[in-house]
């Protein structure tokens, strides 16, 4: 069981989104918002966001937007909620239980769950665009379209989510897109050995400085005005992402999994 009461990005939500209870809270905050850092969605996330409803999964990897409790339980992250005043009460009764049987569990969260759905201004209520937008093929092509949709609708949610793009590193939009249509077609443990490849390709500075570069920006400097390399997407190269992918060398091994010893995590 694991408790989403607060921020919940990064090595977070890896720990607990594929787990089988997520209990999201009113004060819970998700996001994976690694593309903002020079960086891309790891820890799994490929894996559960590749399984979202429609393209949200590509939206999320690539703007790095936040969801809310509610938000989680709509689109299937999260199992429960509950408001955060209660939780004391849910981690007292989970605290008496003597066993792991999963209807157990499920009845015990159920008592300190609520009902709740995405407010108006939710991205949900905007999946049809947004897998208009999101399901082309390159980034290349999900910013025409959004271009295209803002044009034609005057649609704020289209400026805004082009906004987002454009504060993002051109080469970790790349990445990160195609690490999520991969994950769509791998198991959760596939998609941790990948993203691990991809993390220390992408932290070696042989391809880019960029996740150095962001961290710089966002998190040191704080002057939010990264110089990425390259600049922008016509100058990020097939060969560039591929990089990414590549096998790592023979003095770094790819992370073991015990996969001999269960199951894989589907």
């Amino acid at each position: 069981v694991a408790i989403l009461n607060g921020i919940t990005m990064g090595g977070g939500g890896g720990v607990s989104i594929p787990g089988t209870f997520k209990v999201a809270t009113n004060k819970t905050v998700f996001a994976t918002p690694e593309t903002l850092i020079g960086f891309h969605p790891d820890v799994g996330a490929s894996f559960y966001l590749s399984h979202l409803p429609g393209y949200l999964g590509e939206y999320l990897a690539l703007t790095g937007d936040k969801l809310n409790g509610a938000e989680l339980i709509g689109c299937g992250l999260a199992t429960h909620y509950s408001q955060c005043a209660r939780l004391p009460l849910l981690e007292e009764q989970l605290g008496k239980l003597v066993t792991d049987d999963p209807s157990v569990i499920e009845t015990s969260l159920g008592m300190y769950s609520d009902i709740v759905y995405p407010d108006s201004t939710s991205v949900l209520h905007r999946i049809k665009t947004l897998d208009k937008c999101f399901s082309h093929d390159t980034v290349e092509e999900i910013i025409d379209a959004l271009e295209s949709e803002a044009a034609t609708t005057h649609d704020d949610w289209c400026t805004s989510t082009l906004k987002k793009l454009k504060h993002a590193a051109p080469l970790s939009l790349k990445v990160a897109l195609r690490s999520i249509r991969e994950g769509r077609f791998q198991t959760l443990d596939q998609c941790l050995v990948r993203e691990y490849r991809m993390s220390l390709q992408g932290i070696s500075k042989r391809i880019s400085n960029d996740f150095c570069e962001g961290v710089r920006a966002r998190m040191v400097d704080k002057d939010f005005a990264p110089k990425w390399d390259p600049p922008i997407l016509e100058q990020v190269t097939e060969d560039m992402v591929d990089q990414y992918f590549s096998p790592l060398s023979e003095y770094e091994p790819e992370l073991d999994l015990p996969t001999k010893h269960r199951e894989a995590f589907t």
